[in-house]
């Protein structure tokens, strides 16, 4: 977060270091998709939310078996495609399925290009090395790049910020500097297993463009009782993010995003304690962040097979 400028009640951050300005608040694909959101009000929730001064945009090759995507793609035509920071994340380790699934969002997103595609779910330490490998992911990415079909390259987890330390330890030792780097950033993870504390730091020394997610954890972190959803919002927008990616799945939720960034003023240190104050207890076990604690929120545990092959070298190593 190099620089804070306002315009019509949205703020816009600068991304790290790609020059490019975005909205402070992003607006999150995995909604858009449910089944109890329909089409119309998906599209008009986008379209609403680019109207009003919203420009990122978030959503994943996976989300909803794609219908995320297709339904963006459908938000996004009529001239608002030009408006938008559109990023996708794809599952993919081995270079074969990370090209097929950049292909695939492309064509349900309707666009020629997007502007920045990130390695989803980096939760496991082996995550780094298959992305890395010389048939990895990255491979893939950095040909996508050259081709024109993306301009940047990030990574996302929720898992542990260890693995976070280890892909950019294994991207440093391959003499490669990711763009952006999404991860949870709110009120519990200061208290536990803490990305904010272990990789916020990392991030902004190499000015890395930083993008919070899970400031409300699907409002899991509201049924703690602790704290109110603007809170949130404004704990996550006080720390060196360049967008916060938040969950939108009706006007009144879109609404509540842009009151957040409407009322938002730097908070002091000792506001900042007493916020946090607030949820320690409740924090402790890492209960409200169930990304950390159990494998729901892992989409590729659960479908293996969008990781792809591993390399061919680790298989010949395997007896008989």
């Amino acid at each position: 977060m190099s620089e804070t400028t306002s315009h019509s009640q949205m703020l816009y951050r600068v991304l790290g270091s790609t020059n490019e300005k975005v909205s402070a608040i992003g607006l999150g694909g995995w909604h858009i998709g449910l089944k109890d959101v329909d089409e119309q009000l998906a599209i008009r929730i986008v379209r609403t939310a680019i109207d009003r001064g919203i420009t990122f945009m978030d959503n994943s090759w996976d989300y909803n078996g794609g219908v995320s995507e297709i339904r963006m793609g459908k938000a996004l035509r009529d001239g608002y495609r030009d408006k938008v920071f559109l990023m996708t994340k794809i599952d993919g380790r081995s270079k074969k399925a990370a090209k097929k699934q950049l292909d695939e969002s492309l064509q349900r997103l309707q666009v020629d290009y997007i502007d920045l595609v990130q390695h989803h779910e980096i939760i496991r330490y082996e995550d780094p090395y298959r992305v890395f490998d010389p048939e990895g992911a990255n491979a893939a990415l950095i040909e996508a790049r050259e081709a024109g079909k993306l301009r940047y390259i990030g990574f996302t987890g929720h898992k542990d910020p260890h693995v976070h330390l280890q892909m950019l330890e294994v991207a440093a030792s391959h003499k490669f500097k990711f763009d952006t780097v999404q991860m949870p950033l709110n009120v519990m993870d200061a208290h536990y297993r803490s990305f904010e504390k272990l990789v916020l730091p990392e991030l902004v020394k190499q000015n890395i463009g930083v993008l919070g997610m899970k400031s409300l954890a699907n409002s899991i972190i509201l049924r703690s009782k602790t704290v109110e959803a603007i809170e949130c919002l404004h704990y996550a927008l006080n720390l060196p993010t360049s967008v916060v990616i938040t969950g939108i799945d009706s006007m009144e939720i879109l609404e509540q995003a842009l009151t957040a960034v409407q009322t938002f003023q730097p908070m002091n240190e000792q506001q900042v304690r007493s916020l946090l104050a607030k949820t320690t207890k409740a924090a402790l076990t890492g209960e409200f962040e169930p990304f950390k604690t159990s494998s729901i929120f892992d989409s590729t545990a659960q479908n293996p097979d969008w990781l792809g092959e591993e390399p061919q070298r680790i298989q010949q190593l395997m007896p008989g």
